[in-house]
């Protein structure tokens, strides 16, 4: 009963972290992903007998994680826009765009489609939004560019940042191994004697 119920652990264990690893993917429309692989990771706590070692240092350590991702995912978007010469118009224009082609693209090539729906709204809408205060041709395709390119860089730092969070959730739930059954004692080998080795040999090799 014991071994049936560390299986089931095992199991449960197993297709949560998966969970978490999916819900990772709302990160390309722009949702807060991060903040809801904690929220299920809580539930997780309260609802499980044995929810692992998710102490106060995790939560200040995830918590501080997830905030990390925000920063870093608005910050490289915003760097990366601006050298480009993206304008404030432009750049929220841009992150509208990243979201609605998300969405939209969401259903095409096995989720792909959402990366791509997104970079293709994020330059559209830049593009866009600099074509309507009355800026160059030239200048509004450099804008959408590096709005385009920021939000892949942001993408990206916000999805490895909770990848790093669901690799430590995993750590922490993962149910103990059992230990190893011990090894029955096996007969110590009785030394052949010097004359039956050169008979075995004799009939090996004749």
């Amino acid at each position: 009963m014991e071994g049936l119920l560390h299986a089931f652990s095992f199991g449960l264990t197993y297709v949560f972290v998966i969970v978490l690893a999916l819900v990772l993917l709302l990160n390309i429309p722009g949702l807060p992903a991060n903040w809801l692989v904690l929220v299920l990771v809580g539930i997780w706590q309260f609802v499980h007998p044995q929810p692992g070692n998710l102490d106060v240092w995790f939560w200040v350590m995830a918590v501080g994680l997830a905030i990390l991702g925000e920063v870093l995912e608005t910050g490289v978007q915003l760097i990366k826009a601006r050298r480009h010469g993206s304008s404030k118009l432009g750049t929220f224009a841009g992150m509208v765009g990243a979201f609605v082609g998300a969405i939209i693209f969401a259903p095409f090539l096995l989720g792909i489609g959402a990366l791509l729906g997104a970079l293709f709204g994020a330059w559209l809408g830049c593009l866009l939004a600099e074509l309507v205060r009355g800026r160059p041709m030239q200048q509004s395709l450099d804008a959408a560019f590096g709005t385009m390119v920021g939000r892949f860089l942001g993408t990206v730092c916000k999805c490895g940042v909770g990848g790093a969070i669901v690799a430590i959730v995993a750590r922490r739930i993962w149910p103990e191994m059992s230990p190893a059954m011990p090894l029955p004692d096996m007969p110590a080998a009785v030394p052949a004697e010097p004359g039956q080795v050169v008979i075995w040999l004799g009939h090996l090799f004749c």
